[in-house]
């Protein structure tokens, strides 16, 4: 999306047959995208959500069987029984954002991490005792289907209202000038907590003050006013891991400038985009 259709004219990509998407949650302006412009409107997209640590896919579309939804994983793979529960343990209604879980063992889950079985158990099963929790958020809609929102340590305090680090992404995407954006939380002195938006434009296109307005409103557009950034940078590119997440805690150290907090960053896909978001 960042290059524009130019990239394209240099494949036929006919023999494509099927589009995988990993990661992160793909948005839905960018599932459109990709159905359209790469797989010519005839590949289905298989958005699959899954862990190392679950040794195959768990959520994701089959083709041919499931509707296609721009932005959605769909419905379990065989024998996985996910379920989403709030903070108390009790299922919420369709519609509503929670916790991911599994709720029974499967074929292919780790059975401890080597060395430290106290951090396998701590990270993945003592946070809601009974079920193998992810650390991800998740909705179901209407018919169903399963949405994932992000991780539970992106969703995003601000004064009121609980916000899922997707769902601010998505709404910027839908302009038709962010090829990609990320969105963290930030602590602030008043307010607790703001947020900041990264976003990477189309190729040619820069961030200028007249373009941070239109975008802010995109957003109070799309979810309301409480949603709005506290600032919107430009990154030409974001940092990720070589499986395609957003090292969103980088992100945040960029705008605490808690920069010897950012831990271990040797996952990084492309090692040279820290020095072009420190400039």
């Amino acid at each position: 999306m960042a290059y524009g259709d130019e990239p394209l004219h240099s494949s036929q990509r006919d023999s494509l047959r099927l589009l995988g998407s990993v990661g992160e949650p793909i948005n839905p302006e960018a599932g459109r995208w990709y159905f359209d412009k790469i797989g010519k409107g005839r590949c289905e997209i298989i958005d699959t959500w899954w862990q190392t640590e679950t040794g195959g896919i768990m959520i994701a579309p089959i083709p041919g069987k499931n509707r296609q939804k721009p932005g959605s994983a769909a419905m379990p793979f065989f024998s996985i029984v996910p379920a989403i529960v709030n903070e108390a343990k009790e299922l919420v209604k369709k519609g509503e954002t929670g916790f991911l879980l599994i709720e029974k063992s499967w074929p292919g889950q780790a059975q401890g991490i080597y060395g430290n079985s106290q951090r396998f158990m701590k990270s993945y099963f003592n946070p809601l005792s009974g079920y193998y929790f992810m650390g991800d958020g998740a909705f179901q809609d209407k018919e169903s289907d399963y949405w994932l929102t992000g991780r539970v340590d992106d969703v995003i305090n601000v004064p009121g209202h609980r916000l899922g680090a997707a769902e601010i992404e998505s709404a910027l995407v839908l302009h038709p000038l962010v090829a990609e954006a990320a969105v963290i939380g930030a602590p602030h002195a008043i307010k607790g907590e703001v947020i900041y938006a990264f976003v990477t434009f189309v190729e040619g296109q820069q961030m200028t003050p007249l373009l941070e307005t239109p975008l802010k409103a995109q957003i109070a557009k799309e979810i309301g006013k409480f949603a709005i950034p506290e600032e919107i940078r430009f990154a030409p590119k974001l940092p990720k891991t070589r499986s395609g997440k957003i090292m969103r805690r980088i992100l945040r150290c960029l705008v605490t400038g808690e920069l010897d907090k950012m831990g271990d960053v040797s996952t990084l896909a492309d090692p040279d985009v820290l020095p072009l978001l420190l400039k």
